[in-house]
């Protein structure tokens, strides 16, 4: 029995890490899939790595807590760069419908149970589709994998407090709203030029009701151009994803020290 208790202390801190990266990573998080599958998958993919490792036995003492939580906080912290990343599209969705009238509609998210805009729900549902479709969801679970090979499960000096790993949290939130701006600039502009049109319009013909009018023109432009921009707006999606994973991956390699 003594035997296997440090073999059970690296499973366990392996689950640690995997758990608290599915709970905030994008797909796998979702409120729509059981707890009892992620839970289930969570202890599969542990055990699998467990026999990839080549970690030294762990005793558990006071230092396994603390080993317990910097696993917890690297989990976290990987998923929700991931999470940060994609959350680009619900934000250029926040642009487009304020600019189309969407913007007082907002609904309740099944999948992360938050209000999102009806256009950002439409374009997190395409993500979702482009990511399964290149197996973004594989390099997912590589990116949790390759970890240890970046923080060690032994190695007790993550670099959460370092300068440089705030300076690029802050990089990413800039990068996440230029590409939301960028992925919502054709709609957003062409809508303005329609209000400009609709206001220059209600001045040279008083009696029209812009107000009447005014929406449907504008949704129904707001939709053409993006039926126009689907493609490149896929790609841009494409893009996005590959941003996610060199994040995690950048993330990694400033908390290991590499």
């Amino acid at each position: 029995m003594t035997e296997l208790i440090p073999e059970i202390s690296i499973l366990l801190l392996i689950i640690v890490r995997v758990s608290a990266f599915f709970v905030s990573i994008p797909l796998f998080s979702y409120r729509t899939i059981p707890p009892q599958l992620k839970i289930g998958l969570a202890i599969i993919l542990s055990w699998m790595m467990y026999y990839s490792l080549d970690a030294q036995a762990i005793p558990i003492d006071g230092n396994y807590i603390l080993l317990v939580l910097k696993e917890a906080i690297i989990g976290l912290m990987i998923g929700l760069t991931a999470n940060i990343v994609l959350s680009a599209v619900a934000i250029a969705g926040g642009f487009i419908d304020f600019e189309m009238g969407f913007a007082m509609a907002n609904i309740i998210d099944p999948q992360t149970g938050t209000q999102t805009p009806l256009m950002g729900q439409f374009f997190n549902f395409l993500i979702l589709f482009v990511l399964l479709a290149i197996n973004g969801h594989h390099l997912i679970l590589d990116g949790i994998f390759y970890s240890y090979q970046f923080m060690p499960i032994d190695q007790f000096s993550p670099k959460f407090g370092d300068p440089n790993t705030v300076e690029f949290i802050i990089k990413l939130f800039a990068t996440v709203f230029a590409i939301a701006f960028q992925m919502s600039a054709p709609i957003v502009a062409t809508l303005f030029l329609v209000t400009v049109a609709l206001g220059i319009t209600a001045k040279t013909v008083p009696q029209l009701n812009i107000f009447v009018i005014g929406f449907p023109i504008k949704i129904a432009v707001g939709f053409l151009v993006l039926i126009i921009s689907m493609g490149v707006m896929v790609e841009v999606m494409e893009k996005l994803i590959e941003l996610m994973i060199l994040s995690m991956r950048d993330l990694m390699q400033l908390l290991g020290g590499a």
